[in-house]
């Protein structure tokens, strides 16, 4: 069965218990997030799990391991090629900078690129 590329991102409009009071999106998955709602459509492509800000981050465990719960996280399916840039666990291939997230969103799954 081919395997999916899965996007896993913290939900917006998280609470972190550590700054009572305040609602926060992460700086590095705007930016991902922004792109997903310009094309809503092409999110089918794509398996996305958002995730609450409290760690252990189930879906990031699941995917690769409790070491890598940094996010976004796009964990690469094998329906397109790896990257060469592409970090490694185990059988895993990963991205973790949005940057590199963006441009592979584009080249694999048809979203607009970011212009520079």
């Amino acid at each position: 069965m081919t395997q999916r590329d899965l996007l896993i991102l913290l939900e917006p409009g998280f609470t972190d218990p550590k700054r009572p009071g305040e609602v926060f999106v992460c700086p590095d998955g705007a930016p991902i997030e922004g792109l997903l709602a310009s094309d809503p459509a092409r999110n089918a492509r794509l398996d996305i799990r958002r995730v609450p800000f409290e760690r252990p981050r189930r879906a990031a465990v699941e995917a690769l391991s409790d070491a890598h719960q940094n996010l976004p996280l796009l964990v690469l399916g094998d329906e397109y090629p790896a990257p060469p840039d592409a970090q490694t666990q185990g059988d895993k291939r990963f991205v973790t900078d949005t940057r590199r997230i963006l441009a592979l969103l584009a080249e694999r799954h048809g979203f607009p690129k970011v212009h520079d």
